[in-house]
Parts: structure tokens; sequence; C-alpha cells
């Protein structure tokens, strides 16, 4: 009797193990479907997510290069819209060179010359070498270096010096064109050229585009 009740816990014990491995082998298989679905998933968002981030980089480079060429834009407007206002002063100062050398002024009677200021240096003849092109000054036309001329001046560096009386006569005494000294700031100018520099304006007397 002993012998088949030791024989019936054997058995029950054969089985318990057997029913364990083979809990521990399906426990087993569905973790390991569990993880291996939950890794395919991971690595799914995983490359959505980096598809996304390489969206996203894409998107904030154009709009860099968007806001790149806005501002090249704006650039190239107001650069064009100075060159327009450059352009436009230019052509008033030539027109008004123009209209001064043909004595657009009225002419006022000799010997009417106001009694102002004081009368600046002037030379008998120009200097060895020729008078400098006193027309590279905006508002002197070929009739006002006559004129400048007829006075003694006939170099960049002589007008230059000029103090303020010395402005005010050389302005009284231009007949016909009185106040231009003043009104085209000749000195400033003059100053530019007698150091050896130009101006714009005289850039276009020197290749023709003012006076024929």
């Amino acid at each position: 009797m002993f012998e088949e009740w030791g024989f019936l816990i054997g058995e029950m014990v054969l089985l318990i193990i057997l029913a364990a491995l083979l809990g521990l082998l399906v426990g087993w298989i569905i973790w390991g479907r569990r993880g291996a679905a939950t890794s395919a998933e991971t690595d799914h968002l995983r490359a959505e997510l980096a598809a996304c981030r390489q969206e996203a980089s894409a998107k904030d480079t154009r709009i860099a290069a968007l806001e790149g060429d806005l501002a090249a834009a704006r650039n190239e407007a107001q650069a064009a819209e100075k060159a327009a206002m450059e352009a436009a002063a230019e052509a008033v100062a030539v027109a008004e060179a123009v209209e001064a050398d043909h004595g657009a002024h009225p002419v006022h009677p000799a010997g009417e010359t106001e009694a102002v200021g004081v009368k600046p240096a002037a030379l008998a003849a120009p200097r060895e070498g020729g008078p400098d092109d006193l027309k590279q000054i905006r508002g002197v036309g070929p009739k006002l270096e006559k004129l400048c001329h007829a006075l003694g001046f006939y170099h960049f560096d002589q007008i230059a010096n000029w103090t303020a009386e010395e402005i005010a006569w050389v302005d009284a005494n231009l007949e016909g064109f009185k106040g231009r000294v003043t009104r085209d700031d000749w000195v400033q100018q003059a100053k530019v050229l007698a150091e050896g520099g130009s101006t714009a304006f005289a850039d276009k007397v020197k290749k023709g585009d003012v006076y024929e």
C-alpha cells in the first residue's frame, strides 16, 4: 500500500514539475511575442519621430532662406531708391549748372556791385601748367568760369581758401550770378578737388556729360 502511495506521489510531483515547465514555456513564448511587438512599435515610433524632426529641420532651413531672400530684396530696394535719389539730385545739379551758364539769372548793370566782404587774393594769370577746370565745381559753367578768370581766380586752391568775408565779396561781385558761391558751396567742392579728390559732378564733367 505504501508503495502505491509513493508511486502516486511521485507521479503527482512529476506532473506538477511538467506543468510548471509548461507554464514557464508558455509564459516565455507569450512575453517574448509581446516584447517583440513592443520593440517593433517602439522602432516605428522612433522612425516617425526622426522623420518629423527632419521635416521640421527642412522647414526651418526653408524659412531661413526665405528670410534671407526678403532681407536681400529689401537691401536692393533701398539701394535702388538711394541711387534714384542721387541720380535725381545730379540731374537737378546739371540742369542748374546749364541754366546758370545760359544766363538764367538777371544781369546787374556794371558798377552796381555791393561793397561787402573782402576781395580774395587774385592772380594776374594762371600758374605754370594752366588753370584748373573750374567747371568741375557744381554751379560753375563755361560763362562763370570766364568770369572767375576775369576776377583773377584760376585754381581750386584759391577758391578752397576763401574766408567767409571773401565768399561774401565774390557772391556780391559775380555779375549775373550773385550768390552762387554760397548757394552751390564752391569752397567745399574746391577743397576736395584741390586735394586731388573728385566728386560725382566733377566725374560727369570729365566724361563730357554736362557741357559740350
